[in-house]
């Protein structure tokens, strides 16, 4: 007779847990510098949302033993909406943006409540999506764009010993807020919301690479140990307009190449119209679906009842 009156062990023996150890070295960027990794986009992931979509960025290197970090992120749209009965009359858009990380997104496991970086990076998204709506079209309404980091690689800097605010450290919150702009993007095209352009972020860098400093698109803080400065930036490319910029490092002194401070935001232009390419790929396939579903409907609904349904709706004199 068993005791109810607490929880028995398993009959069977089991293994304990084994966590698996942080790579002691850094792995070799195989790709050209100015390539790309693969990125998957979906919308419609969430159907409780006005507009969601989900957004992975592959690993770094896929031939290394040790487990390499990727980028994924999800994003949810809810609204728009009317604003409270206590709030001041808008005739814009209200925009509310937050960044959130799951506990278990980044090998130092992050709390439940928001930390400072979370609210930077809500801050620097809330800002690029600023630029992207039209709020005029949304009077007296609210919008609140939420995104989850599922996983990250913000912890890259702790194999080295770098600091969280060295440019190392910093590569990986550029990741993640680019891919937010991108996702954040999807997410309100799929909800609806009237955009001045499609909007993609990019990341540039630049890095030590056979004793010269060189730079790259899309830099992981696991392929390179020295990096000298990076920039993100929010880019239209329909409009050739940049609604946010984050930089670190040193980028503000002049060389014999020109305004360094220039070329590395044009690499990061560049990487944001690569990207946007891809937004604008995902996007007109999930609007050919979203028609040919919307037809599909229309024709399950018999003859009778279409009639009737429009001489409803039809205005008598």
């Amino acid at each position: 007779m068993t005791d109810r009156r607490r929880v028995n062990g398993p009959a069977g023996g089991t293994q304990p847990l084994v966590p698996v150890p942080l790579p002691t070295h850094r792995t070799q960027r195989s790709r050209r510098p100015d390539q790309l990794r693969n990125i998957f986009l979906h919308t419609g992931t969430i159907p409780a949302a006005s507009g969601s979509a989900y957004y992975e960025l592959e690993a770094p290197s896929q031939a290394s033993t040790s487990p390499q970090p990727r980028v994924k992120l999800s994003c949810a749209v809810h609204g728009p909406k009317p604003l409270t009965r206590n709030a001041s009359f808008s005739p814009n858009l209200q925009l509310s943006a937050a960044v959130k990380y799951a506990p278990f997104a980044t090998r130092l496991r992050r709390g439940y409540i928001r930390d400072s970086t979370e609210r930077d990076l809500g801050i620097h998204l809330e800002n690029a999506l600023k630029g992207l709506i039209i709020p005029d079209r949304w009077p007296k309404s609210s919008i609140e764009v939420s995104v989850l980091v599922l996983e990250g690689e913000d912890n890259e800097d702790l194999i080295s010993g770098q600091p969280l605010g060295s440019v190392a450290g910093q590569i990986g919150l550029m990741n993640i807020l680019a891919g937010c702009i991108t996702v954040a993007t999807a997410a309100l095209l799929d909800a609806k919301i009237d955009c001045l352009d499609v909007m993609a972020g990019g990341v540039a860098a630049v890095v030590a690479m056979n004793g010269a400093e060189e730079k790259i698109l899309d830099p992981s803080p696991a392929e390179h140990e020295y990096m000298r400065s990076a920039c993100v930036v929010g880019y239209l490319p329909n409009r050739d307009e940049v609604t946010e910029v984050w930089t670190t490092g040193a980028i503000m002194e002049q060389g014999n190449d020109g305004n360094k401070f220039d070329d590395v935001v044009d690499s990061a232009v560049s990487a944001a119209k690569a990207t946007a390419s891809i937004l604008m790929e995902v996007l007109i396939e999930s609007a050919k679906t979203h028609i040919k579903t919307s037809s599909s409907e229309a024709n399950s609904i018999p003859k009778s009842k279409r009639q009737s349904t429009m001489n409803d709706i039809e205005m008598k004199t």
